[in-house]
């Protein structure tokens, strides 16, 4: 049977997520036919995912009824015919409320059909001398069988409809001794890593991800930044995102010799070595960033203002953020002022109004607070919607204010008056101290973010949740260390 001719390349959704027919342009004549069977910018146009295949594989089947299947591999498949006509058959075998899902269709050399990774495929031939394509995205090994899931081909619960019946069909013995669907384990998603959660942020992601058994979390204990072999200890094609809570964050001490190193190890070395992993493997990964790349002249600073870093953690956090910039799935997520469990300013605060203290706070310094449930939230939303790759500024809105407002509001939520607290200068407060040069106008503009459909609470709001469910504050200076 000839494909069909002249059709216009186009992409058909199926009931499975993710799995997408495509029809294929064939061009014939008097000699055969000719067609383009993958056209990575064409395809990408069409809403594909960039897979990166790595691999081609053709299987030869002599004999109409030749039927292989039902098999969920560990890699994105993209499948066409080469020559002959098959019936298709996939079923998703992956975690999920579209477990068993089934779609069926009749493939020609016309056609094409992307199955995403855990989805179950199978296929009967209809003709003799029939060529079935893959073109998979990762390196098959004797290893990955073992990750392999499978389903029998006559399982009533799919109730595919194969046009031969299997008992006249050529089957392998292993094909026919696979699981019923009552008894398949469903593929789990690609893990998530999160680097970094013993820290402020990294809590609040623990939070966030509770409950889901495809999210690790690494402490630095677990994985340490600056050792090599940290990033050659995991298979890596089995993660799907790295979100890097981790950071060197004491500003003032990253202005010393030692600290400077430190500074530079962790937020540019480490974050080079992130983004060649992510790179090379696929991986989407998600860095947080800081208003300290930026000086403060600016009434607000955009995504896309050019970087003006004044001290070294400032410069270390602005080649951090240009080395993620070039891996081709990531989020920059760019914070400030971020409070969270653990030592802060506002518990510091707290506990100063608790002992009765009257403190000088800075009040030529403006920005907003971002609590990190928070910038949490706001990283779930940006993975769960698949919002556009980038930068997006993410802190809690409302209006701007000063160290010294936010003091004052702490000390009145506290039940204590705001006029125990003291407005005074940057250079006034740091005077006789080693500190780094700090941006006096933090605020970042929530535009995009609120655009891609995250909206951050009213930094207010939440203040004012936080200190009502903080059973202890301690008297520890707000300072800044290792991770948000």
């Amino acid at each position: 049977m000839a494909p069909e001719f002249s059709k216009s390349l186009t992409a058909h959704p199926t009931p499975i997520p993710g799995v997408v027919l495509y029809d294929l342009p064939v061009h014939g004549d008097n000699r055969g036919w000719f067609k383009e069977n993958w056209q990575r910018e064409k395809m990408l146009a069409l809403g594909l995912p960039d897979f990166g295949p790595v691999q081609n594989n053709i299987s030869f089947n002599e004999k109409a009824g030749t039927t292989r299947g039902i098999h969920a591999e560990p890699w994105d498949k993209y499948i066409s015919v080469a020559t002959g006509r098959i019936f298709g058959a996939w079923v998703d075998l992956r975690e999920g409320p579209s477990f068993g899902t089934v779609f069926t269709t009749e493939l020609d050399p016309s056609q094409a059909i992307f199955i995403p990774r855990g989805v179950g495929n199978a296929f009967q031939t209809l003709e003799d001398n029939t060529a079935y394509s893959y073109l998979v995205n990762d390196h098959w090994s004797a290893d990955a069988q073992g990750q392999y899931t499978f389903l029998n081909l006559a399982d009533e619960t799919a109730a595919i409809d194969w046009p031969i019946a299997l008992d006249r069909a050529e089957l392998s013995d292993k094909d026919r001794a696979h699981p019923r669907l009552s008894a398949v384990v469903p593929m789990s998603p690609k893990k998530i890593l999160v680097l970094g959660s013993d820290g402020q942020l990294g809590k609040a992601l623990r939070s966030a991800f509770a409950g889901q058994a495809h999210i690790e979390f690494a402490a630095r204990s677990d994985f340490d930044l600056t050792d090599p072999r940290s990033y050659t200890g995991r298979n890596w094609k089995n993660y799907s995102t790295v979100i890097n809570a981790a950071a060197y964050t004491a500003v003032d001490d990253a202005e010393s010799p030692e600290g400077r190193r430190a500074a530079w190890a962790i937020n540019v070395s480490a974050v080079a070595n992130l983004a060649r992993v992510a790179a090379e493997n696929r991986i989407t990964l998600v860095h947080v960033s800081s208003d300290y790349v930026f000086d403060g002249t600016a009434d607000a600073h955009p995504e896309d203002e050019p970087f003006s870093p004044l001290g070294v953690y400032g410069q270390t956090k602005a080649a951090g953020d240009a080395v993620v910039s070039t891996v081709p799935a990531h989020y920059v997520v760019r914070t400030s002022w971020v409070i969270g469990e653990g030592k802060n300013f506002v518990r510091t605060m707290a506990s100063l109004a608790g002992r009765g203290i009257a403190p000088s706070v800075v009040n030529d310094q403006v920005g907003r607070l971002t609590f990190t449930q928070d910038i949490a939230a706001g990283i779930v939303h940006l993975l769960s919607t698949g919002a556009p790759y980038g930068v997006y500024n993410l802190t809690n809105d409302g209006e701007p204010a000063s160290w010294a407002d936010v003091a004052r509001r702490v000390y009145e939520l506290t039940g204590h008056s705001g006029d125990s607290v003291t407005g005074v200068s940057t250079e006034e407060y740091f005077q006789g101290k080693q500190a780094a040069p700090r941006p006096k106008n933090s605020v970042l503009p929530l535009d995009k973010i609120k655009a891609a459909g995250f909206a951050p609470a009213d930094g207010r709001e939440r203040l004012a949740e936080y200190l009502a469910g903080a059973s202890a504050v301690d008297g520890a200076a707000a300072g800044r260390g290792m991770g948000y």
